[in-house]
């Protein structure tokens, strides 16, 4: 399985947007306490959004969709739903 996920920074206010292989919760470890770039400028990351998907196109895919939006309030509305 591959998966799309959301996180969020309560310390930066921002949210990020991934896809991995990599189990979500372990991902989100890596972003926690190993990681270079962007998410490794808070140690605060949560995740609050999620999709599993049967290959790693179609979740690259769904991650550059969404980073496309380049809209807090349409990733905000898709979290909510």
């Amino acid at each position: 399985m591959y998966y799309l996920y959301i996180l969020y920074s309560a310390e930066l206010d921002k949210y990020y947007v991934g896809s991995s292989s990599v189990s979500i919760a372990s991902r989100l470890q890596e972003h926690l306490y190993d990681h270079k770039g962007f998410t490794g400028r808070a140690k605060d990351w949560e995740l609050k959004y999620w999709e599993s998907y049967p290959s790693k196109g179609e979740a690259y895919a769904r991650e550059r969709q969404i980073k496309r939006w380049k809209s807090r309030k349409l990733i905000e509305q898709l979290i909510v739903d």
